[in-house]
């Protein structure tokens, strides 16, 4: 029985014993001791005070007496003002620990057959171009995000969304086949979302280049700077050749159809290899260039409904003023879809799909307005989950030089990135010896985890809600909140137990109940205890940095009991195994705890 309602219990028994007066359980309020006081877990004694006809100080004094003679989990309390500071006895302790490293999944919750399903969708990429960094915060929130909600209790689809049409896609294509001769990811060498995005690259490069020189020659003809750009613009050969391609995409035109799936076949294998190296995956994949269209039917039966209008121009829009909003474009005049009609396909196909009770949406804060109103949209439509759809919207990422701008080729590139981190994980391992009686295979694979750890938990340590700055340097050291450091403390546990095993040590199954357990050691249980708190309360709140913190204050406050007590070197035979079997408890939260972040933990370094 978990400590914090053992307690409840008692102290629910000694206020009707002491003042004659039931009360609700709600009203025990118990919180973790303030470090500076003495005692593990505080009552709030306010909620008494009606029943105690006494003060504060009084209240908590007898109700404190109550408990140390009634309750033998109370070794001791102290009393300040209106909190009572009550110290747990060891054997309960002990017990505690006894259930944990008896549970393999401590904290996780597994689905049942009733659990409600939760769709996450993120990723969503488009496929002129390879992911970036911003690409890998979202992936790595979303991936961490369906873990979180997996171990609580929730069964858990992973979807992507691919932007694989559009006048972007098209500039690709047409800029590949004016300029590639016939360049492949085989005959270049390059992964296939590479070149491709080389291609996006060209065709602004050639496109801006077009329009300086058409502006010259307007404003050399009378119009002012601003009326030459924008006539260059709407003129440019380029341009118009690319919203041609786009026309005969829409019209199932052959060439251009089969040149669009080649290259996107392209995209899609380098994607994949991506997202093999950053470890994340799906369960299912949705195109917009097949939801557009189930979007289109959908808005049009909204029409015929009354829930839309169509303006005197043939365009469909949406009249959100009642919900203190605007008025919502969804069809343009000319019929085509703009990207909330495909979010409404999208979000048809996926409830045709799957019995959806809640949906989860991995998008930037600056499409915060598009969720609110495709919300309302979804649940005028009769989605049962559009009312109470979660937008997770996370804050912009950046590098300590700035912004990033994928048109001009100025993006951080996720693969570059992920292959620098590894680099950079192995020079630092091997020049602190971290590396040191390894195989060549070995350090590899430790300079791997290193390296993608810290650039997960740098990234994943931040509320997701605020905008961040990624520095590499800062992420791969081995000291300090970062992935490395708690990664290197895995790695140590796991060598202590190996050792202890060599030397004949063997772990019981269950602890001795005598063995008297220093702050140190009660502090540890305690925190290892509130895992499953934590991973409540990440799920609740949809915030993966809690669980990133809460690991590194673990491994914190383990660092600090492994420098000032004896383990291997302890003579007192019961109180080494006790601190074995609570490093090895230590070792599987951490390892859980990286687990749901989607970060590996090394078992040597």
């Amino acid at each position: 029985m978990k400590i914090e309602y053992k307690l409840t219990e008692s102290v629910l028994k000694g206020v009707k014993e002491l003042y004659g007066v039931e009360v609700p359980a709600k009203m025990v309020q118990l919180q973790k001791t303030k470090k500076e006081f003495e005692g593990h877990l505080t009552l709030v004694v306010f909620p008494f005070l009606k029943a105690s006809k006494k003060g504060p100080e009084q209240t908590a004094q007898e109700i404190g007496e109550y408990l140390k003679r009634n309750e033998p989990a109370i070794a001791s309390f102290n009393v300040i003002k209106g909190f009572l500071n009550l110290t747990i006895a060891s054997p309960v302790w002990i017990g505690m620990l006894d259930r944990i490293d008896a549970d393999a999944q401590w904290g996780i919750r597994k689905a049942d057959e009733n659990a409600p399903l939760v769709m996450i969708e993120y990723s969503s990429p488009n496929t002129n171009k390879p992911l970036h960094l911003g690409h890998m915060r979202n992936n790595l929130l979303g991936n961490a995000l369906a873990n979180v909600m997996a171990a609580n209790g929730n069964k858990v689809v992973k979807t992507n969304i691919v932007n694989d049409r559009g006048i972007h896609i098209c500039k690709s294509m047409l800029a590949w086949l004016k300029y590639g001769n016939g360049e492949t990811p085989e005959s270049s060498g390059k992964k296939g979302d590479h070149l491709i995005g080389d291609y996006y690259v060209a065709f602004d490069k050639h496109y801006k280049a077009e329009v300086k020189e058409l502006q010259a020659r307007y404003e050399a003809e009378g119009l002012t700077e601003e009326q030459a750009k924008a006539k260059a613009e709407e003129e440019s050969p380029l341009m118009k050749e690319a919203r041609g391609m786009l026309r005969k995409w829409e019209a199932n035109d052959p060439e251009v159809r089969a040149l669009w799936e080649k290259m996107n076949s392209w995209v899609y294998a380098g994607f994949d290899e991506t997202y093999k190296m950053m470890g994340v995956g799906f369960d299912k994949i949705y195109y917009e260039s097949q939801t557009y269209l189930e979007g289109k039917k959908k808005v049009l039966e909204g029409l015929e409904k009354g829930l839309f209008y169509r303006k005197e121009d043939g365009s469909v829009w949406a009249d959100l003023t009642p919900e203190g909003l605007d008025q919502k474009l969804l069809l343009r005049h000319d019929g085509t879809s703009v990207y909330m009609t495909q979010d409404i396909g999208t979000a048809k196909m996926r409830f045709e799909d799957y019995p959806i009770d809640k949906m989860i949406y991995v998008v930037g804060n600056e499409q915060n307005y598009h969720f609110q109103v495709l919300s309302i949209l979804l649940d005028k439509l009769g989605f049962k989950w559009g009312k109470d759809l979660i937008h997770f919207s996370y804050g912009m990422v950046e590098l300590p030089e700035g912004k990033m701008k994928s048109r001009e080729g100025t993006v951080v590139d996720a693969d570059d990135l992920m292959a620098s981190m590894i680099d950079t994980a192995r020079e630092t391992s091997a020049e602190l010896g971290k590396l040191d009686g390894l195989s060549k295979e070995e350090a590899e694979n430790v300079a791997r985890i290193v390296g993608l750890g810290a650039l997960k938990y740098f990234i994943l340590k931040v509320d997701a809600r605020k905008n961040m700055t990624f520095n590499p340097k800062e992420s791969i050291d081995f000291n300090g909140n970062t992935g490395p450091f708690i990664q290197y403390t895995y790695a140590r546990i796991r060598s202590i137990l190996r050792k202890a095993d060599e030397a004949g040590v063997r772990l019981p199954e269950s602890l001795p109940a005598d063995v008297e357990l220093n702050t140190k050691e009660e502090d540890l249980i305690q925190r290892l205890a509130d895992f499953a708190v934590v991973v409540r309360q990440a799920g609740t709140d949809y915030n993966p940095s809690i669980i990133a913190n809460y690991a590194y204050d673990l491994v914190k406050e383990y660092n600090q009991f492994y420098h000032d007590f004896s383990i291997l070197r302890e003579e007192d035979e019961a109180r080494k195994v006790f601190r074995l079997v609570l490093s090895r408890n230590v070792g599987k939260v951490v390892r859980l705890a990286m687990g749901l972040l989607g970060i590996e933990v090394p078992e040597r370094m």
